[in-house]
């Protein structure tokens, strides 16, 4: 509970960036504090990070794995569109394409010299894909224009399908999978520009709540639905991201 007082306290000491606005008499809206201007209104914000890896393995041995033999391979895409309609506050959105394909002809896990799992002839294809709403917020660091955080208030909304198949001949059998996700979140950043036009960004989640429907059928005959949720109040390690963007 501790943790979670001093993390709400940083989340609204980088929302309020410097104190609370003074208002005149009349309601108009004074600072009391100078301000610098970090990504101008009409800015247009846009990136894209791809990522591919392949890997082959022959009688590969780590740890508990012995005689691994397949080939793996995944393939990622996350373009990024962003407008500030007015300074220092973007909007936009985002999306993720992810597609992996993995393909085990043996391999043996080892518990202990009298406990072994055999597995042979893995098949297993899945690609999702998703789109995010976003918000961003940006702040300079002191009167810098070249350093920077961001705090961005996300939507992620996606789908996937997968198919799984074991065995051989008569021993065949397989699972196909859709999924279906809901998530929403908050994610710092800090953003570093290289010149004018192009920035290094990094962000990780620190606030969010996530639901993920599954659908399974197996051999073309069972059927099973799997709920889960989730809610994060820590920094997150599995979401950190990196990435180059460009401002025009």
């Amino acid at each position: 509970m501790k943790r979670f007082h001093i993390l709400l306290a940083l989340i609204v000491a980088v929302f309020c960036a410097g104190g609370m606005p003074a208002f005149a008499d009349d309601g108009e809206f004074s600072p009391d504090f100078e301000s610098v201007v970090f990504v101008p209104k009409g800015q247009w914000i846009t990136g894209l990070s791809v990522s591919y890896s392949q890997s082959n393995q022959k009688n590969y041995q780590f740890l508990v794995l012995q005689g691994v033999s397949g080939d793996t391979y995944s393939f990622k895409l996350s373009p990024m569109l962003l407008y500030a309609f007015k300074n220092d506050v973007a909007a936009g959105g985002k999306f993720g394409y992810n597609r992996s394909l993995t393909k085990l002809e043996n391999a043996e896990i080892v518990f202990d010299p009298d406990m072994s799992l055999d597995v042979d002839h893995l098949y297993r294809l899945s690609h999702s894909y998703h789109g995010m709403a976003v918000l961003r917020n940006y702040f300079s660091l002191g009167k810098s224009k070249r350093f920077g955080l961001f705090t961005e208030v996300q939507l992620d909304l996606g789908g996937g399908q997968a198919k799984l198949m074991t065995g051989m001949g008569e021993e065949l059998t397989g699972n196909y999978e859709r999924n279906f996700n809901l998530g929403i979140g908050v994610a710092p950043g800090m953003t570093v520009f290289l010149n004018n036009f192009s920035a290094l960004e990094v962000n990780v989640g620190v606030l969010g709540f996530d639901y993920n429907h599954t659908k399974t059928i197996t051999d073309q005959i069972y059927v099973a639905n799997r709920n889960t949720q989730s809610a994060i109040f820590k920094v997150n390690l599995f979401s950190i991201t990196f990435g180059v963007t460009f401002y025009l």
